[in-house]
């Protein structure tokens, strides 16, 4: 059975997804301009408006979804600075996606972008093409759109969210005449172009296999069977500690650990001694820098 199909039944039994067409995404959308004073705010709630209908009244797929069960997340365009029509911002982009059976979102992706300098006019309409850099704006937002979809995919099926990692190639193949930062292998090593090439090398494959297992295999059982749920969430962690061990600096992991530290920690206020003693030892691994809070998941347990 082909493997697009396969989704849609799964994603049509746990949500009731019908074959009704919509746009992929609902995200919040909105533009700080706290840093900078003085400026015509006219101009950035125009911004906030054409992103909002470039992200969430775009079709991006053939994919079918009822309107409510559209992906949901947020964007935030921190401005930093505006020299007439050119801004230059941080660009904050989180998605979430609903577990079986629940009401409760597990994140999927938070992810701070530095390099987002572009020019804007107001009224202008943001045009974009897959295969043709057109403006650093739509081509940043269409990167990470392609790769939300990639992330929400590959999280109901194993590689399922191959086609859409393979589109923010071509965004990022596109955008490499680009005179704005962010495309480039060389220009830094936390960017768009790592965060594809990490999702698309199959070298880093352990990766999407822990997407797939904490997921549908893990979040998606915690409702009705939550000790199988979680071992399937330890399990998960192992590829992940596989990763670490042979490419401890991979930009993956990095977010990976800041998106989900703070529901790993959640999951283990349940569970065994020996379930969490392994969890633990799994986190301080992959994740050094914060071993100091996974630790707090053994020390809660003791004063029980």
């Amino acid at each position: 059975m082909n493997k697009k199909i396969c989704l849609l039944i799964i994603l049509c039994s746990l949500f009731g997804l019908k074959s009704l067409r919509a746009q992929e995404f609902n995200f919040d959308v909105s533009v700080s301009t706290a840093r900078v004073e003085g400026t015509d705010q006219r101009a950035f709630e125009a911004l906030k408006e054409g992103i909002v209908n470039f992200m969430n009244n775009r079709v991006w797929t053939n994919i079918e979804f009822k309107p409510e069960e559209r992906l949901e997340g947020a964007i935030v365009v921190n401005v930093k600075n505006k020299d007439g029509n050119v801004i230059e911002a941080e660009l904050n982009i989180a998605l979430r996606r609903p577990t079986y059976k629940t009401n409760f979102n597990t994140p999927l992706f938070n992810y701070v972008d530095d390099d987002f300098i572009f020019e804007y006019i107001e009224s202008q309409p943001l045009d974009f093409s897959e295969n043709t850099y057109m403006s650093n704006l739509t081509s940043t937002l269409a990167f990470y759109a392609y790769y939300c979809l990639g992330l929400y995919f590959d999280s109901f099926g194993l590689y399922g969210g191959e086609e859409f990692f393979k589109a923010a190639e071509r965004v990022v193949d596109a955008a490499q005449s680009a005179d704005e930062s962010g495309w480039k292998a060389f220009d830094d090593k936390r960017n768009r172009y790592w965060l594809c090439e990490n999702m698309i090398n199959a070298s880093y494959k352990p990766l999407r296999q822990y997407m797939y297992e904490y997921h549908r295999l893990g979040m998606d059982k915690m409702s009705t069977k939550q000790e199988e749920g979680r071992a399937a969430i330890t399990k998960s962690l192992e590829y992940l500690q596989q990763m670490y061990s042979q490419r401890p600096n991979l930009l993956s992991i990095q977010v990976i650990n800041d998106t989900k530290r703070g529901e790993w920690k959640s999951i283990y206020t349940e569970g065994t001694q020996q379930e969490k003693t392994k969890a633990v030892n799994l986190l301080r691994e992959i994740d050094p820098a914060h071993a100091s809070e996974y630790e707090e998941i053994l020390r809660s347990e003791e004063r029980r």
